[in-house]
């Protein structure tokens, strides 16, 4: 059998080749098709159990192969996987752009909107009816059947432009290395940081040190390097990746300057077909915000709040650069550099001493335990094939029933794209008289054990990690019955950050912080004077950090806000520093080129989604600070209840006030970031 077909269990990845996915993948076609036309041929009263279930059922198979093709597609990006991946991805995309364009199904969904039956349905089943009647008008179904196949031809060029977008940056990122055979010049980087470029070097058969552009390389050269020339050659090299310039100018076929050119103008085709003005307002249709001018007011007011703090900061390294550092002049490739000087300067510790006290071990045990005590469930290891030996499985389980369960990879690789994120294997749902348990991908970028010491996490590295883990949670811990509100399925595009956000608290809490430290020598736990520094630095540098979240946020609204697209990216995201930045990057950098957010994943005119979430999440975590307990079981039974529980299965508003008994308030984010008149 063909290890895509075999629904039986788990993913089969000890057996999944490349040469599987087209014969799989177009039988599930076929078979789709085929359940499609035969439900439409059925001339019975269109229910639930006769139409919704059996399409919801038959679907589901083709959505989890292709799920794991795009999987492994992300974390295995080699040549074989990418072409499996290409080759069948045009008929995917028009597969499903053709089932939202069916007007005979979404004549279905209407009649059972309207029936007599949908007011006897659960409040979950209605629920999806109702997203169902909306998407299909997003997926043009009411456009007139002459101007379906362009919609269509739309949506499978976008699908397109995505992967390629994602795979040129992966490719530009992969091209460039940089071999330092003088050892003076690493003056300042860390023993470990040094260690795994000299292994970096050791397998390219590379005298000295290799450093690339993935993040656990990158970054502590920008943090700690002291020799200047070295920042700047990978600053630029970072900055330029995916654009006309540094390694793609001999390989044009890397630049996304015309992808984004594309994407941009091939949304907003379609939301005017749609009778939209702008891609901006189909992004909001499904989403908790009402309006573009809402979050536009949103995002400025926080902005406004934000400034003095981030020109404050500015102002305050400046000053620490020219009297201490002897810098009479600031690049950007030295902010990082002088931040991390002047915060152990301030606080006397530096990022690289903390990273010490969390090798993986502990800091997995940590998760583990604040996932437990919360939640009264248990985490044990479990068996599976994997894609990479260094993937792990573990179980999910309360009075001995399994829950749910989990992929994580952890570490960087080539083949690997960066960043962080989780995505679903299963997802929870009822199968005649028994539960499918949801199984969860839990995916990271971080450092992998060199020699035979573990790995050893940053902090930053620590609250990706809870942040990943709780998209996973709200994945994993649903109780709907029904597959498409069960966990992430169905919830508002920005409302599905605030269960990863919230997570995020829980790794500055000394009482969690004491149970997941130990020093990667002596096996020390994370000293209080060492805590208490970190929590006195929590918010260095706030003002500087939200208002590139909230330049990016901006720049993303406002480029899906032009209906004819007339402006060049590089001049609106300019317009965006003068409002409301302090610091402004070199006029060569291309950032919209690696912003892949946007012009590759799902957050199209949707990136504000993590600031409104911050809002949400830190209102959330503020019942955990009113309780007194950052891990009290009772309120992490009531957010389980009313958050992690239900899923998409009711307005993401309505959890929140379940949980809080109130609208959320940004006051508690501005008091966690710092932004309050008592901490100016």
């Amino acid at each position: 059998m063909n290890p895509l077909l075999d629904f039986a269990g788990l993913p089969r990845f000890d057996a999944i080749q490349p040469s599987d996915v087209q014969p799989a993948i177009s039988q599930l076609l076929a078979e789709s098709r085929a359940e499609v036309e035969r439900l439409l041929t059925n001339d019975g009263p269109t229910t639930w159990d006769s139409f919704a279930q059996p399409l919801q059922d038959n679907l589901e198979r083709l959505s989890r192969a292709w799920g794991i093709v795009g999987h492994l597609h992300s974390v295995n990006d080699i040549p074989p996987w990418r072409e499996a991946y290409n080759a069948m991805l045009p008929e995917v995309t028009t597969f499903y752009a053709g089932l939202g364009q069916n007007l005979a199904l979404f004549k279905r969904y209407k009649a059972l909107a309207a029936s007599a039956e949908f007011e006897a349905l659960s409040p979950a089943r209605q629920r999806i009816i109702l997203n169902e009647v909306r998407d299909f008008k997003l997926s043009g179904a009411e456009l007139p059947d002459n101007d379906k196949p362009r919609f269509q031809e739309l949506q499978e060029r976008l699908s397109q432009l995505a992967a390629k977008f994602s795979e040129n940056l992966l490719d530009a990122t992969n091209a460039f290395h940089l071999d330092v055979t003088n050892e003076a010049e690493l003056d300042g980087l860390p023993a470990d940081v040094k260690a795994a470029a000299k292994a970096a070097a050791e397998k390219a058969n590379s005298a000295g040190w290799r450093f690339s552009l993935h993040a656990p390389s990158y970054l502590p050269v920008m943090q700690y390097a002291s020799h200047r020339p070295l920042r700047a050659q990978m600053y630029r090299a970072y900055a330029v990746r995916a654009s006309e310039f540094g390694d793609c100018a001999s390989k044009p076929e890397w630049n996304n300057d015309a992808l984004i050119s594309e994407i941009l103008k091939l949304r907003s085709e379609m939301a005017q077909m749609l009778g939209y003005q702008n891609y901006a307002e189909v992004s909001l249709v499904p989403k908790m915000a009402d309006s573009v001018p809402q979050v536009l007011a949103f995002l400025r007011d926080l902005a406004q709040r934000a400034k003095p703090y981030g020109a404050a900061d500015l102002a305050e390294l400046t000053q620490f650069a020219t009297t201490e550092l002897g810098f009479t002049e600031i690049e950007p490739w030295d902010i990082a550099y002088i931040s991390e000087k002047l915060k152990q300067a301030r606080y006397s510790f530096s990022d690289d001493d903390v990273k010490q006290y969390f090798p993986e071990p502990k800091v997995l045990g940590g998760l583990f335990s604040v996932i437990e005590r919360l939640f009264s469930v248990q985490i044990t290891p479990d068996q599976a094939p994997v894609w990479h030996p260094s993937v792990r499985f573990f179980r999910i389980t309360r009075k001995e029933q399994l829950i749910g369960q989990f992929y994580l990879d952890l570490y960087a690789r080539e083949e690997k794209r960066g960043g962080a994120w989780m995505d679903e294997a299963l997802t929870r749902r009822r199968i005649g008289n028994g539960i499918q348990t949801p199984v969860a991908y839990l995916n990271c970028n971080f450092p992998a054990p060199v020699g035979n010491k573990p790995a050893t996490f940053s902090h930053d590295d620590v609250i990706t990690l809870f942040h990943e883990t709780g998209h996973g949670l709200h994945h994993l811990l649903t109780q709907v019955e029904d597959l498409a509100v069960s966990g992430i399925h169905g919830v508002e595009w920005d409302a599905v950050e605030l269960p990863s956000q919230f997570m995020e608290n829980f790794c500055w809490e000394w009482s969690v912080l004491q149970d997941m430290t130990g020093h990667v020598d002596t096996g020390e736990a994370l000293p209080r004077a060492l805590y208490d520094k970190m929590l006195a630095a929590k918010n260095f540098q706030s003002g500087l950090f939200n208002l590139r979240q909230l330049e990016f946020s901006l720049f993303d609204l406002l480029i899906h806000s032009d209906p004819a697209c007339s402006r060049p990216v590089l001049d609106v995201l300019a317009d965006v520093r003068k409002e409301v930045a302090v610091i402004h990057p070199p006029t060569w950098h291309r950032f919209p080129n690696s912003f892949s957010h946007i012009f590759a994943g799902g957050y199209a005119a949707g990136y504000y989604s993590y600031k409104w979430a911050e809002v949400l999440s830190a209102d959330a975590f503020a019942a955990f600070e009113e309780s007194g307990n950052p891990v009290d079981p009772t309120t992490g039974a009531k957010f389980l209840k009313e958050i992690l529980a239900v899923g998409g299965s009711r307005p993401a508003i309505e959890s929140f006030r379940a949980f809080r008994g109130r609208e959320p308030q940004v006051d508690a984010l501005l008091r966690h970031s710092g932004m309050t008149p008592q901490t100016a």
